[in-house]
């Protein structure tokens, strides 16, 4: 009878073991879930990190949400991570899940980034350099300024400057769109030598393709003070960083430069057919001092070299 309860006793032992084994496997390969927008930068930053998580023996996702619906996610874990919160400029949709702590802001990306209004340079030597002097060229612009996708957050100051008549901006409309299809519609103006005023930022390849201007003027109200200087940061989602703190290294780690950003997507634009993912990936296997740091102290999931995980990986590409 004894040696019957031992027996039981191991059992139940052996089975907990198991369920602990099963239990850690599960967490291990539980799918990681990038949030991004459809902005070129946040997807090339995206699809590296989905790439870099694949290498190391993840499930990885990047999911395209607009603005609003990244912090939806994230804040209802339906979402884990998200390269692309511009700051100040979205101040107003992220600040409230930075502060009830659904959302943490967790590290700055990319410093020296710009998000502001823009016109081609013909248009500012002709003296359109300003906020200011947006309302002098009312009938020029067809009362219009080019945005985005809707609910983005450059759409939101637009729309809040034409509102409340900032710069003297009532009587305009502002035309959201796609971010390709409103670089198409002013490099079609470009052509006619015509005026627009679009939403223009740093890094990407339109400053390499547009001969362009940043308008000055911007305020606290508008896109921050220094003429629209943005940070970047990299934002998770509440617990995330203590449920997975190998990938929450990493992500720590992926910080972007400027030159980096700008050569990537300029590759992107010069080869329609070069997807975001590889143009990011045949940068990165030409600076592998850049990945090297992004992956110290990170293993794979189960805790072997992620350096030469990841070289194996871009050998196979």
């Amino acid at each position: 009878m004894k040696n019957h309860y031992v027996r039981k006793y191991y059992l139940s032992i052996a089975l907990i073991a198991m369920m602990m084994m099963v239990t850690t496997i599960a967490s291990a390969a539980e799918k990681i879930r990038i949030a991004s927008v459809a902005w070129t930068g946040v997807t090339i930053k995206s699809e590296l990190a989905v790439s870099l998580l694949k290498s190391l023996g993840y499930e990885a996702e990047n999911k395209v949400y607009g603005v609003p619906f990244v912090y939806a996610a994230l804040s209802s874990d339906s979402a884990d991570v998200f390269f692309g919160n511009w700051m100040p400029s979205m101040a107003t949709v992220a600040n409230k899940f930075f502060s009830d702590g659904s959302v943490i802001k967790y590290v700055a990306n990319m410093p020296g980034a710009k998000y502001t209004l823009a016109v081609p340079s013909y248009c500012a030597d002709g003296g359109l350099k300003d906020f200011s002097d947006i309302v002098k060229y009312g009938e020029k612009l067809d009362w219009k300024i080019h945005g985005i996708e809707a609910g983005n957050d450059g759409n939101l100051i637009i729309r809040n400057m034409i509102e409340n008549n900032l710069f003297g901006l009532g009587k305009f409309e502002i035309m959201p769109s796609s971010e390709v299809a409103m670089l198409a519609e002013v490099q079609s103006r470009v052509k006619q030598k015509r005026c627009i005023v679009f939403l223009g930022w740093s890094p990407h390849s339109m400053n390499e393709r547009i001969d362009m201007t940043y308008l000055t003027g911007s305020t606290d109200a508008t896109f921050g003070p220094n003429d629209g200087t943005a940070t970047v940061w990299t934002n998770i989602r509440k617990g995330f960083d203590q449920e997975q703190p190998n990938v929450a290294q990493l992500v720590k780690n992926m910080t972007f430069s400027i030159d980096m950003m700008n050569q990537i997507m300029t590759a992107v634009y010069a080869d329609k057919g070069l997807k975001p993912e590889k143009a990011g990936l045949a940068w990165l296997k030409d600076h592998p001092d850049v990945y090297r740091a992004w992956l110290k102290g990170v293993t794979t999931s189960d805790g072997k070299d992620s350096v030469a995980a990841f070289e194996d990986y871009l050998r196979g590409m």
